[in-house]
């Protein structure tokens, strides 16, 4: 499907020993298949999105048939460590606290924390909302949630299980505010115009990256090499292109620098 990132694919398959098919053990990726477009299903119930097609094609590059393990977000870490999944890709900010029980790949994508609010507030920045009166919505085990903990310490922070349900808060007027990522918060506020209003310049930059075992020296530098090779060939700006054409366009046109 994607030309640029299949002609990468194609020329490190050449570079593996043999590259003829063989048995190898299943590559089990885990994602929460719940955040579209990078995570998230087919009208079959399949498996699909970027991260979806990265986890292929990262497979076809180890030689290994890939398994995607459908795991709440929270549970990622712990499914890692323990040995159940080999790797995450699931649109994972690498953080110091993260490091310290798992092992990061080179990031692949640069994003920011940033904030969607409902249209009757006022509110400019992270800073406006840090009030004894304010409501800020986050969701449980991201970096958003860990940033709210650190920052906010005025306003009541609301720790829900997922992101449709923080949107809710926000379009009902429970709360003033949800902190995530800017895609999402784009995506969010195109669905709830009429009461959400988005502001999308990041007031904490993140990157995600793919997260490893630790101590995995070898596999690191595997998974490294094919991130750099499809970068350099294209294979990046594809998925972006396949999935995220329109969000591309309204970012390139407010002037906030755009993912891959």
């Amino acid at each position: 499907m994607k030309n640029a990132l299949l002609i990468c694919l194609a020329s490190f398959c050449l570079l593996l020993s043999g590259c003829s098919p063989k048995t190898h053990d299943k590559l089990i990726v885990g994602m929460e298949l719940a955040y579209p477009p990078f995570e998230m299903t087919d009208e079959q119930g399949k498996p699909n999105g970027i991260s979806v097609d990265l986890a292929m094609a990262l497979g076809k590059y180890l030689g290994r048939e890939v398994e995607i393990q459908n795991t709440k977000f929270d549970g990622l870490i712990p499914a890692l460590k323990t040995g159940k999944i080999d790797l995450i890709i699931s649109s994972m900010t690498a953080t110091p606290e993260r490091a310290q029980s798992i092992d990061f790949s080179d990031p692949y994508l640069k994003t920011g924390l940033c904030l969607l609010v409902n249209k009757k507030s006022n509110a400019q920045s992270i800073q406006d909302l840090n009030q004894p009166d304010k409501v800020i919505a986050v969701k449980k085990g991201t970096t958003g949630h860990t940033y709210a903990v650190a920052n906010v310490k005025q306003a009541k922070v609301l720790v829900l299980d997922n992101e449709a349900a923080c949107v809710l808060e926000v379009v009902q007027g429970k709360a003033d505010a949800f902190i995530y990522d800017q895609m999402s918060t784009y995506q969010n506020w195109k669905r709830n115009e009429e009461t959400t209003r988005p502001l999308l310049k990041p007031f904490k930059e993140e990157s995600w990256a793919i997260g490893l075992q630790k101590g995995n020296a070898e596999l690191i530098q595997k998974v490294n090499g094919f991130l750099k090779e499809c970068q350099s060939k294209g294979g990046f700006e594809e998925l972006g292109n396949h999935y995220l054409k329109e969000q591309k366009e309204a970012f390139r046109k407010l002037g906030y620098p755009f993912y891959f």
